[in-house]
């Protein structure tokens, strides 16, 4: 007489495999959502950087600038807060750092910096520049 259904040697190799697969997966997709996210950090960073660059051609002060206020606030999907700081009419100084809980165990990226002169720069938790892997650089 022939038993239909799995032995339990059977679902248990099935269970090691997908435990296995998980392994593999969860960190993978983590790291690539973290990656993900950072676009919200360059693309406010950016969109500020325009706005102050308007509001200089206008009345060549970036000082007073409506468009990007200076101070904190946070990013449009809320996983960094932006700082923009006029140290001088001429000059700015755009800084993210991680807000959200996903983005704050970024590691690898956790600050940009954007400034008047269009240079960018990024820096890992232990303030060591990693400015190419985190702009997006090649």
């Amino acid at each position: 007489m022939k038993k239909n259904g799995f032995s339990l040697v059977e679902l248990m190799i099935a269970v090691a495999i997908a435990a296995i697969l998980a392994m593999i997966a969860i960190p993978s997709y983590t790291a690539f959502m973290r990656s993900s996210n950072r676009t919200d950090a360059t693309k406010a960073m950016t969109f500020d950087a325009q706005a102050l660059e308007r509001c200089y051609s206008q009345n060549f002060t970036y000082a007073g600038c409506a468009a990007a206020p200076v101070g904190s606030a946070p990013t449009t999907m809320g996983y960094y807060t932006l700082t923009i700081a006029v140290p001088t009419p001429s000059s700015y100084i755009i800084t993210a750092v991680p807000l959200a809980a996903s983005q704050v165990a970024d590691t690898a990226c956790a600050q940009f910096t954007l400034n008047s002169a269009g240079t960018q720069w990024a820096a890992n938790s232990s303030s060591v520049a990693n400015t190419k892997a985190c702009w997006g650089s090649t």
